[in-house]
């Protein structure tokens, strides 16, 4: 801090030096207190789980019986449901929510109509997960039976779900990547020649691409840990198919249909789930900030 600031600090009246010195301590408190919350939350799971990962080790991960009678337990058929339902939402809404980002910012209709565009689509992020699960239910698996050979609940009406479920994060967070892209260089693009569609996808997607990458990774953190509509819809079988019409598991899942019934080692076990659903979560997060901090840098 330069001598001139520490003096323009000094000089303010005592009352606001102590408001600054409150708030500053206040959002300390806050920001230790949920790392706390977070860190008490881990130690918690990771206790109730010691039994199983006594029992099982990492042996848990890679076994794919779940047997509750004979305390068999292995839940590598719910992190794969688990991550390819959610590496399939991604792969169905990213391309969407990024053209959709971008026809929302780049001016291709009158303000007051992209006001109301941008209102329903946020919106879509505060339908309740239910809903989301009712209307696969009634309406998306009806219709997947009248074009596929599905039969029922499914990994792909899971997927689809999920696709729409993280499509409001992706385009809305990727809408303000692009809108915070200094006009000066799309003004730049086309004074060099650049059409539109060069500007935007070789000048204004690169500048905006770690606030995309941030809003793609967010979103993939919800698609990993979204429960009740996945729950309704992917089937709940626990075994591992290649086919996408074929029902599924994935961790959210599994501890949603078991916990209340659950006593033992069947406890344990759902724990030690979800201490691997939180470590899945934790691993994405860390690259996802990785990765935006690399961006940034370019």
């Amino acid at each position: 801090m330069s001598n001139n600031h520490k003096k323009t600090i000094e000089s303010r009246p005592a009352i606001e030096r102590n408001l600054d010195r409150g708030f500053y301590l206040s959002a300390k408190i806050f920001a230790l207190a949920i790392a706390g919350v977070l860190i008490w939350i881990t130690i918690q799971v990771a206790i109730q789980a010691i039994p199983a990962l006594s029992e099982f080790g990492l042996g848990f991960i890679f076994t794919s019986s779940w047997n509750p009678v004979k305390s068999e337990y292995g839940v590598f058929p719910a992190v794969y449901g688990t991550i390819v339902s959610s590496l399939i939402a991604l792969m169905i809404s990213v391309p969407i929510g990024i053209g959709v980002a971008i026809f929302l910012s780049e001016n291709y209709m009158p303000p007051s109509l992209r006001r109301i565009t941008v209102f329903l689509v946020e919106l879509l992020a505060a339908i309740p997960s239910v809903v989301y699960g009712l209307w696969g239910i009634f309406v998306l698996i009806p219709f997947l039976k009248t074009i596929t050979s599905l039969k029922g609940p499914g990994m792909l009406p899971a997927a689809l779900i999920l696709s729409v479920m993280i499509l409001p994060t992706i385009a809305a967070i990727s809408r303000d990547a692009i809108t915070n892209v200094p006009d000066g260089l799309r003004q730049a693009a086309v004074g060099l020649g650049a059409t539109r569609w060069e500007a935007i996808i070789q000048i204004i997607l690169p500048a905006a691409s770690s606030g995309i990458i941030g809003g793609i990774m967010l979103a993939l953190g919800r698609a990993l840990g979204e429960t009740m509509a996945v729950t309704m819809l992917i089937g709940n079988s626990n075994r591992i198919s290649a086919s996408l019409i074929e029902p599924s598991n994935t961790i959210s899942s599994l501890l949603a249909n078991q916990f209340a019934e659950a006593s033992g080692l069947q406890v344990s076990a759902l724990m030690y789930a979800a201490l691997i659903l939180f470590a899945i979560t934790l691993v994405v997060n860390i690259l996802a900030q990785l990765l935006v901090v690399r961006l940034q840098k370019i």
